[in-house]
């Protein structure tokens, strides 16, 4: 882990990772698929890394969250593994993503997979995080990302705090420098009864999400337990297996406020 965080400046020239550390760029993986309309524009190869510093209380992959519980994988077979279906992708006007677990957890190996699918295969690129460590995002990363999926999981600080674990600033911070370099955001929400779904609260996050400027797409995620196996597989508590998943007319209305903020909601 120090290795990484020592050599994440090094990202600060437009050079791959791999050739300013002069050896193959490795990272800890813990899938990879092919998905279409939920990890941003089109059909996408979408890259999980292993390791996150949320613990988010409706987490369905709490089995990415410790890096040593994923695959030691080189950027050279991600690449080699996302060219299959290069073609494809591009038919079908996607790209790749790089998500989690949480990818600045691994800010060297995020941007070398970042920097040569967009260079070497030509892929429309996003970075989806929850924004909490994006002080190691630097500025060469973030220029070969084309969109951040941003999920931003509640705008009162004691939500926040309750539903992840850690405090809300760093994603405000990290949201606002994306707004000055003018880099194209997807804000996501997870509605939860009874814990993210306050009139108020969603307002808190629309009212931000549109002082940004950049936002053009906010999606509002309906809660789902489709993780709770996984949390009773790994011996943890899910408690929100009691919370009922939103009814129609809650995602409506939550979409019908950041609607009215000007920001476009689906």
């Amino acid at each position: 882990m120090t290795a990484l965080l020592d050599t994440a400046t090094l990202l600060d020239t437009a050079t791959p990772a791999a050739a300013v550390t002069r050896r193959p760029v490795t990272g800890s993986v813990h899938s990879w698929d092919l998905s279409t309309g939920v990890d941003g524009p089109g059909s996408r190869f979408v890259t999980f890394l292993a390791g996150c510093p949320l613990t988010c209380l409706y987490c369905h992959n709490p089995d990415t969250w410790r890096m040593r519980d994923g695959k030691r994988t080189t950027a050279d077979d991600v690449i080699a593994e996302a060219a299959k279906y290069t073609k494809f992708i591009s038919a079908a006007g996607g790209g790749a993503t790089v998500s989690g677990g949480e990818p600045l957890l691994q800010p060297v190996f995020t941007g070398e997979l970042l920097h040569r699918l967009k260079h070497e295969l030509g892929l429309h690129t996003a970075l989806d995080t929850s924004g909490f460590l994006g002080t190691r995002a630097t500025d060469a990363l973030l220029r070969d990302v084309d969109l951040v999926l941003l999920d931003i999981k509640s705008w009162h600080r004691e939500t926040y705090q309750k539903v992840t674990g850690r405090p809300l600033q760093p994603t405000r911070d990290f949201a606002r420098r994306l707004a000055d370099r003018g880099q194209d955001v997807w804000v996501r929400f997870v509605l939860v009864p009874g814990l993210t779904d306050d009139p108020d609260n969603i307002e808190g996050v629309a009212r931000f999400a549109a002082s940004l400027g950049n936002v053009s797409r906010v999606d509002v995620l309906p809660f789902h337990k489709l993780g709770e196996a996984k949390w009773d597989a790994l011996g943890k508590d899910f408690t929100l297996r009691d919370t009922p998943t939103p009814t129609a007319g809650q995602l409506a209305a939550a979409r019908e406020i950041f609607a009215a903020q000007g920001l476009y909601a689906v």
